[in-house]
């Protein structure tokens, strides 16, 4: 552990350096410390903490900048959430506030009202749903060949998806697919419907040699309504911080946000230190396992929906971000996402 002074001193220039994007010197760290110290002093402490590898001179000048490592002190010992401006407090309760029709369109605005605010990549994952219940099904005919396959679930959500269908499969066929899902599947929680039962069903109330292609709509349909819906806005923020970065790793980093089973391992990916002191996990990109992250930092915060479970909204940004105010962001935008959530929940009881 570092002493009083030492962590001031580091707290110091991880601030100026997030404010100024500067190396910071000893005399800016005398005129800003909260206490009375020599510049002899404070130079002597910046030297232990580069011995201590908390802090790193650069070629072009005697200042400093923040190390990884010394970010991670700062963020495990020092750091503190801000209380935001009451406008913003007043935005997101005011865009939260708006009529919304599904679950996921709640989720989408959350991610949307994040990236506006921190000029981040962010993003937003729902709760599970696999409690939740179908409550209808129905097949639309788009054209000779096509079809939309409508699921309805009891949280309120309209599960779509377009089909081409094979040129063998005819009408009444259609028809006793949606006759059997309507008779055998609705009332049914999402996590009941396995694939043992649809194969069941399909066999045994459709049957034919066409059975396992309307197995395979179902299932798509199912799978696709239980699964965590992931939204990202902001990806077009990742230039802001990719002065350094080729062409090829911009697009790389493009693919790699997009990649809703990645962003959510890394979301769900705890740090696991008993030093956290907020519900706000934030991992450097030394600690993230793709080499394209390695000038971000992704803090993540998980929000709880009750019964209806958890869900988890995210910000990627610069290393050098403010992060007792992004901290202190995700804390409150967590805890007024699932007030919004409860209370549309609450409208299906």
């Amino acid at each position: 552990m570092l002493t009083e002074r030492q962590e001031l001193i580091l707290k110091t220039i991880i601030q100026d350096f997030t404010q100024n994007h500067e190396p910071v010197g000893s005399k800016t760290v005398m005129s800003q410390l909260p206490i009375k110290v020599s510049s002899a002093t404070i130079r002597n402490e910046m030297a232990v903490l580069e011995e201590m590898g908390l802090i790193e001179k650069t070629h072009s000048s005697s200042g400093r900048v923040p190390s990884s490592d010394g970010y991670r002190y700062y963020l495990d010992h020092l750091v503190q959430p801000l209380q935001l401006p009451e406008s913003v407090y007043k935005k997101i309760v005011f865009q939260l506030n708006r009529p919304f029709h599904q679950v996921n369109e709640i989720v989408q605005e959350a991610a949307k009202i994040l990236s506006d605010l921190t000029n981040y990549t962010a993003f937003a994952e729902g709760p599970e749903s696999h409690d939740v219940m179908v409550t209808g099904f129905r097949i639309v005919p788009l054209s000779s060949r096509q079809i939309m396959a409508i699921l309805v679930t009891s949280d309120g959500n309209v599960q779509n998806q377009v089909y081409t269908l094979p040129h063998h499969i005819h009408g009444d066929e259609i028809e006793k697919a949606v006759t059997m899902i309507n008779d055998e599947l609705v009332g049914k929680s999402l996590h009941q419907i396995t694939p043992a039962l649809l194969n069941s069903l399909s066999l045994n109330r459709i049957g034919g040699e066409h059975a396992s292609d309307f197995l395979s709509l179902i299932q798509d349909v199912i799978r696709d309504a239980a699964s965590e819906q992931m939204y990202v806005d902001g990806q077009i923020n990742l230039l802001n911080n990719s002065a350094n970065s080729s062409m090829k790793d911009l697009r790389s980093l493009y693919e790699l946000v997009g990649h809703d089973d990645l962003i959510s391992s890394l979301m769900a990916t705890d740090l696991g230190s008993d030093s956290d002191q907020y519900p706000i996990k934030v991992r450097l990109g030394s600690e993230l396992p793709n080499e394209l992250l390695r000038n971000y930092s992704l803090l993540t915060a998980e929000y709880s929906v009750g019964e209806h479970g958890k869900g988890t909204i995210a910000l990627l940004g610069p290393t050098n971000m403010p992060y007792s105010e992004m901290i202190g962001l995700l804390e409150y935008f967590r805890n007024e996402l699932a007030k919004k959530l409860i209370d549309y929940y609450g409208r299906f009881q």
